[in-house]
């Protein structure tokens, strides 16, 4: 979304992580101008998924583009309201699909109801917005919430990209030819 939006060339967030510029645009976003339909809600599983919502966040972004008249890549003057949203839409589906992972966990005894914890880390819990839903439903159900500070929670690109670099160094599972190995970047 923030890539989409070009963020990099808003004033208030060209140095920012894409994750980072929307959570600070939403600060001062109207959530409420569009209301974006949560992903998977047929769906009765845990699992979560992101893709439908960006379809439909560009498919605003398309719209609005064509309204202000604008090219691909230049600043909509919606762009903390499309932040906030989106930013809201992807709370709302991380929470509810928390909260079903939390009753399986309890309705199958794989938790003890006295010190039940929910862990969240990487990327998505640097986010305050998030962080506080997640708090909110960890109280709501008696559950403690664990995250690292902020400055933790990095990209698993970052994370994925260290452990090859600690891999390396060990001489562990590492491949000296790339002979053989098909790849096709997207």
């Amino acid at each position: 979304v923030a890539r989409r939006l070009s963020l990099r060339k808003h004033p208030e967030c060209h140095s920012m992580a894409g994750g980072k510029a929307i959570e600070h645009l939403a600060q001062t976003g109207n959530r409420q101008q569009h209301v974006f339909r949560l992903p998977m809600q047929r769906y009765r599983n845990c699992d979560f998924s992101f893709s439908g919502l960006q379809n439909l966040v560009n498919q605003v972004i398309i719209q609005k583009e064509k309204e202000e008249g604008i090219q691909e890549g230049e600043i909509l003057s919606c762009a903390k309201d499309i932040a906030a949203a989106a930013q809201h839409a992807v709370a709302v589906h991380i929470i509810q699909r928390t909260y079903r992972a939390m009753l399986f966990c309890m309705k199958n005894s794989i938790l003890s109801s006295k010190n039940a914890t929910l862990v969240v880390s990487g990327g998505v819990a640097s986010n305050q917005y998030i962080r506080k839903g997640l708090q909110a439903l960890a109280d709501a159900n008696g559950f403690a919430l664990l995250c690292p500070p902020p400055r933790l929670c990095t990209d698993n690109g970052v994370m994925i990209a260290w452990n090859g670099i600690e891999r390396l160094r060990a001489g562990l599972g590492v491949l000296h030819s790339t002979d053989g190995i098909r790849y096709e970047p997207k």
